[in-house]
């Protein structure tokens, strides 16, 4: 009995298909495919015209905007970030200037200090120089002055020695002096 009711549900859906067809490819429901295939494509038509394409329009149109002033302020920042580059090369090279400059003032002043120093040193070794020439001059002369005194006691010394007398000092200077000789 089962298999009698699944048999008389198999033979009523096929009744209402038309018979076992696919119901798409079945011509007698041609014409109504087509005024549903209209109404549904014009619906959807509609829909897309006043509903979704004045959106995605709008959506777009935004976005051209968005990108539009994006790329405007990237372009501003970009000629904002050039300008500043210049001015940073700017103070770079006029600190680099100031710092040779200051460099050059600095080396300048130490090279004059040191020949002023230099020109110090040297007269005051000139004068000290000059001192110990004078001195060794003023010693020269009275020791060459005291040659004589020497050779005279060292001569008395010697005669004494020899003769055991002491010696005249007078004729001992007679006899050392050039002209007694």
């Amino acid at each position: 009995m089962a298999q009698t009711n699944e048999t008389t549900a198999a033979t009523a859906h096929e009744g209402a298909h038309g018979g076992g067809e696919f119901p798409p490819f079945n011509t007698a429901t041609y014409p109504a495919q087509i005024v549903w295939l209209v109404l549904t494509f014009g619906f959807l038509y509609v829909m897309m015209a006043r509903a979704i394409v004045p959106r995605l329009s709008g959506i777009i149109a935004d976005r051209r905007s968005r990108i539009a002033a994006d790329l405007s302020e990237a372009s501003a920042m970009r000629s904002g970030a050039e300008e500043a580059g210049r001015a940073y090369e700017t103070a770079l090279a006029e600190a680099r200037g100031k710092a040779q400059a200051i460099a050059q003032g600095t080396r300048d002043t130490l090279a004059a200090e040191a020949e002023t120093r230099r020109k110090t040193m040297e007269a005051d070794l000139a004068t000290r120089l000059a001192s110990a020439e004078a001195e060794i001059r003023t010693r020269t002369e009275a020791a060459i002055a005291r040659v004589d005194d020497i050779a005279a006691e060292a001569a008395g010394a010697i005669v004494e020695r020899l003769t055991g007398r002491a010696a005249d000092p007078l004729r001992v200077r007679a006899a050392l002096s050039p002209a007694g000789a």
